[in-house]
C-alpha cells in the first residue's frame, strides 16, 4: 500500500515557531539521559534503604520503587526512540552513543535495528506494511483478555518469552542480536556492580524485578495509548495516532518525557520530546486539536480499548 499522507508543517507553524520546535538542543538530550538515571538511583537505593530500615517498610516501599523503575526504564526507551530520529543530540555520533549505550542497552534494544523498523512504521502507520500492526489491531478486545495481558506482564512472563526469543537467536549465530544481548549484558554488569558497591544486592534485584514487571505492563498501556481504537492510518495525517493528557502519577510511570503527545510525534517526527508539548500548544492555538484524537488520561484509553 502507499505510505501514510505526511503533515506540511509549512501549513500549520509560523516560520519562526517551526524553527522553535525542531531546534535541537546540544545539552537537553544529556540532561534527560541523566535524569532518567538519576531517578532509577534514587528508586532502586531509596527502595534498598527501606528494607535495611525494616523489612515492613521495605514491602510498603517496593511497589512504589518498582512502578518508578519501570516508568524510568520506559523513559529510556523513549529517549532511544528519540535517537533512532537523531533527535537527542545534534552530533550524529554523540547522538547514536546515547542511543545505543545508556538508553538502549538498558532495556535490551539495539538502536539501529530499531531505527530502520520505527521509520517503516511511521511511514506504513497502521496498514499492512507496519510492524507495530499487531500491538494495537487486537483491539478492542474483552476485559477478559486484556485482564490476562497485564497478569503476564506483572508476573515476569512477557519478559522471560522476550528475552529467551532474543538469546535464543543469539546463541543460533545472528550477529546483531548477539551485539545487542551483549550490550545489554555488559550494562547489567556494570549496574550490578555499581549495586554491590554502594549497597549490595537489593538496588540491583528491584531494577531487575521492574524490567521483569512494571516496565512490561507500562510498555504494553503505552502502546495500546498510542494507536489502539482511533482512524489511523487514513489519508488526514492528523489521525494517524493518538495524544493523551497525562497527569504526575502518568508522567512518573505510562508517560514519561512526554511520550504522551504521540500524534504531535507522528505528524511532525523532526520534533524531539521535550518540545512536543509546545507542538502541542501551537496546534490548539492554530485550531488543529479538534481534527486529532485526544484522550483525557489513560483510564480512558483503557476503557475505549476493552469491548
Amino acid at each position: 500500500m502507499p505510505a501514510v499522507k505526511a503533515a506540511n508543517p509549512r501549513a500549520v507553524f509560523a516560520a519562526d515557531d517551526w524553527r522553535a520546535i525542531t531546534t535541537l538542543s546540544r545539552w537537553r538530550g544529556i540532561w534527560l539521559v541523566l535524569h532518567a538515571w538519576m531517578v532509577v538511583a534514587l528508586a532502586a537505593f531509596g527502595g534498598a534503604a527501606a528494607w535495611d530500615y525494616h523489612w515492613l517498610a521495605g514491602l510498603l516501599a517496593t511497589p512504589l520503587a518498582l512502578a518508578i523503575l519501570g516508568g524510568r526504564q520506559l523513559g529510556l526507551s523513549i529517549l532511544m526512540h528519540d535517537g533512532a530520529h537523531g533527535l537527542l543530540h545534534p552530533n550524529r555520533k554523540t547522538n547514536n552513543w546515547l542511543g545505543q549505550w545508556p538508553t538502549g542497552a538498558a532495556t535490551g534494544s539495539d538502536l539501529f535495528a530499531y531505527r530502520a523498523y520505527h521509520l517503516t512504521h511511521h511511514k506504513f502507520t497502521q496498514q499492512p506494511e507496519d510492524p507495530d500492526l499487531s500491538l494495537s489491531a487486537p483491539f478492542p478486545t474483552s476485559r477478559d483478555s486484556l485482564r490476562r495481558k497485564f497478569i503476564r506482564d506483572l508476573t515476569g512472563q512477557t519478559f522471560y518469552k522476550q528475552r529467551r526469543a532474543q538469546f535464543a537467536l543469539a546463541l543460533r549465530g545472528a550477529s546483531n542480536t548477539a551485539h545487542t544481548v551483549g550490550r545489554f549484558l555488559v550494562l547489567q554488569a556494570i549496574l550490578l556492580t555499581i549495586s554491590l558497591l554502594v549497597w549490595g544486592w537489593v538496588p540491583f534485584v528491584l531494577w531487575l524485578a521492574a524490567l521483569a514487571t512494571s516496565f512490561q505492563l507500562f510498555l504494553r498501556i503505552r502502546n495500546i495509548a498510542e494507536h489502539a481504537c482511533t482512524p489511523t492510518g487514513s489519508g488526514d495525517p492528523f489521525t494517524h495516532a493518538r495524544t493523551t493528557y497525562a497527569g504526575l502519577i502518568a508522567r512518573f510511570t505510562v508517560a514519561p518525557y512526554w511520550v504522551n503527545y504521540h500524534s504531535e510525534h507522528h505528524l511532525f517526527m523532526g520534533v524531539p520530546c521535550y518540545h512536543l508539548a509546545a507542538t502541542h500548544r501551537l496546534l490548539g492555538t492554530g485550531g488543529y486539536h479538534p481534527k486529532m484524537t485526544l484522550s483525557p488520561n489513560y483510564r480512558d484509553v483503557l476503557t475505549q480499548a476493552v469491548n
